[in-house]
């Protein structure tokens, strides 16, 4: 514990929480009153100052009116955006429109300061400002977040997101089940003043939180998949490039990892989100943090073809009827910031106008006829029709920095949902009317003072999928490391009503349906700051009900010596889980359209999930 006044002097070496950790004045507090932030593309330093505090390169502490400046060091675009801030801090909440270039501002209100990417919403830099006339560090009595809540900086909002912070910016602080250790979480061991007092930082959160935790051993599902599960492990290093990212092939049948595809050859950075064409003999997959689609061969993991598509793309998907290619310029801000391209991607045909940009994770209809997008930056979602080649309806989901994240749609085409990542809703919309009819919240039985529990509870939804059978939606919340089931099934008492809970590893992200053998379906969920995929069955006794959902395995994702790589892994092994894409695609719609060799697989009731 350290008064302020011997934090600003001391450079020598204190014991935290069975961590060396060095505060000196040149890596702990600001040179020459002002911090530089770096964005970059390398996981854990996505906004880096160039010096270390308890394992992170993107916190900082200053005094009052120091300037902070952005600059750029990564391939797309990213905004500058507050995400929280001292409540009623001058110049906040500041946000800039996505770029590559500096950005600059000062900051005289003492508190805590942390920024975000919004196209990139888990990239974070922090700034402490300290008023050198108070003791402990000042966080702020109150803070308050880009979308309008406001809660004490005690509160367990508060400590939970500051956790956050502290994992996602230091990967030695991510969960390691390639090793027996405990799971151990480092923190900067200093004193802060919240609006209670003074208080020991790690003390606050290893009491709240708990540290050195057993992680549990991994596990095969009972009952085997059909085809093989495809991870988007966006984080991990290899030896043949800079910027990181592979992607995972793991086989049903024995839940091995088979291969590793980094193609070092076009240098494939933090590949995101992936796709199938009909024949399932392709792999599409998005480099999040550049402008390329990249094509792939499943079975042999060799480059077909990188094609510029546009900044920051995230999502790809195919028409089912055409088998055309469409995928979200995450990073793009004109309103047809959608790209068309021919089946395997041969061929940029045309941009597609939806009426907003920024669009993330799509959803397209069984029939062909319809897309969906989540528009991130506008706090909207269009529903686009094909046929017309025209914007059916532009609806708000919430309010203008709720962040809409992603979209899951009924088997039928009759509904839709999007994921609110900082509200923490799902807005659920009538596609015939073109109305939202239903906003679900799932922190309703979350108080964010306390910390208490008293129900299904999933803060910060990412991917929420809706089952091919139409019979319940698994999400993905990143905050609270949660799974939440919601039953879809229509005219029931529980209709879009969230039914069930399930455990999640830190910053939890990426959820996708695939196939398991002799009927039903697993939803395959993955975690940025773990190296584990959750199998989940969301119907164990098949009877439809969605609330007995449950844990059916637990399989790693890093490499085993049987695994064949196109690279060497050189750290974050298996880490950063986002995109999932489970062969063959059983979704309604495209399942019809398998080859006999994949289609004779499945059963009757997985061949026409609607039937």
């Amino acid at each position: 514990m350290f008064q302020k006044s011997v934090v600003r002097k001391i450079t020598g070496v204190i014991a935290c929480c069975s961590t060396v950790l060095v505060l000196s004045a040149s890596n702990v507090w600001a040179d020459g009153n002002q911090v530089n932030f770096s964005l970059t593309d390398i996981p854990g330093r996505w906004f880096d100052t160039g010096s270390v505090v308890a394992g992170s390169r993107s916190i900082a502490i200053a005094s009052p009116g120091t300037r902070v400046n952005f600059s750029g060091n990564s391939n797309t675009v990213h905004t500058r955006t507050s995400l929280i801030y001292p409540t009623g801090a001058a110049g906040m909440p500041f946000n800039t429109d996505p770029k590559k270039g500096g950005d600059s501002l000062t900051l005289t209100t003492p508190g805590l300061y942390v920024f975000t990417c919004s196209i990139h919403p888990y990239m974070f830099g922090a700034v402490i400002v300290d008023d050198p006339a108070t003791t402990g560090l000042d966080l702020g009595s109150s803070l308050s977040l880009i979308n309008g809540i406001t809660v004490p900086s005690s509160s367990d909002l508060a400590t939970r997101l500051l956790r956050t912070f502290f994992i996602a910016t230091n990967p030695a602080n991510w969960q390691n089940y390639a090793s027996n250790a405990k799971w151990h979480i480092t923190y900067p061991n200093v004193d802060v003043r919240v609006d209670i007092g003074v208080v020991n930082l790690p003390a606050v959160l290893n009491a709240r939180y708990g540290n050195d935790i057993n992680l549990s051993a991994l596990q095969n599902p009972a009952i085997p998949a059909v085809g093989e599960i495809w991870a988007a492990t966006q984080f991990e290093m290899t030896s043949g490039k800079s910027k990181p990212g592979t992607v995972s092939a793991i086989d049903g049948t024995n839940w091995q990892v088979t291969r590793k595809v980094a193609l070092p050859s076009i240098k494939m950075n933090n590949p995101h989100n992936m796709w199938t064409d009909r024949d399932q003999n392709v792999i599409y997959v998005t480099q999040w943090f550049d402008k390329k689609l990249t094509v792939y061969d499943r079975k042999t993991g060799a480059l077909i073809r990188n094609v510029s598509v546009g900044e920051a793309p995230a999502h790809v998907m195919t028409l089912t009827d055409t088998d055309r290619l469409h995928i979200t310029n995450n990073g793009d801000t004109r309103t047809d910031s959608v790209m068309e391209l021919s089946p395997l991607a041969a061929q940029v045909l045309r941009r597609v106008d939806i009426g907003r940009g920024n669009a993330h994770a799509h959803w397209m209809s069984h029939d062909g006829k319809t897309m969906v997008t989540p528009n991130v930056l506008s706090g909207d979602t269009t529903q686009y029709n094909f046929k017309t080649n025209s914007i059916d309806a532009i609806l708000p989901v919430s309010g203008h920095f709720s962040h809409p994240l992603a979209t899951g749609m009924m088997p039928d085409a009759s509904k839709y949902y999007v994921a609110n990542l900082l509200d923490s809703t799902i807005t659920v919309v009538d596609m015939k009317l073109h109305a939202v009819i239903k906003h679900i919240n799932l922190i309703e039985h979350y108080d964010p003072l306390s910390g208490a529990i008293s129900g299904p509870v999933g803060a910060l939804p990412i991917q929420t999928p809706v089952s091919p059978d139409g019979k319940n939606m698994v999400t993905a919340n990143t905050l609270t490391g949660t799974i939440t089931i919601i039953d879809t099934r229509p005219n029931l008492a529980t209709t879009d009503e969230v039914v069930a809970m399930l455990p999640c590893d830190p910053g939890c992200h990426g959820v996708q349906y695939g196939a398991k053998k002799g009927g039903g379906y697993y939803a395959y969920v993955t975690s940025k700051f773990s190296n584990r995929m959750l199998i989940v069955d969301p119907d164990p006794n098949g009877d439809g009900d969605p609330s007995d959902a449950k844990i059916a395995g637990k399989v790693g994702l890093f490499a085993a010596n049987s695994t064949v790589k196109d690279d060497t892994i050189t750290a974050n092994p298996g880490m950063g889980g986002q995109g999932i894409l489970p062969i063959p695609l059983v979704y309604n719609g495209w399942v019809q359209n398998l080859p006999a060799a994949w289609r004779n697989q499945l059963t009757a009731a997985q061949q026409d999930p609607i039937k």
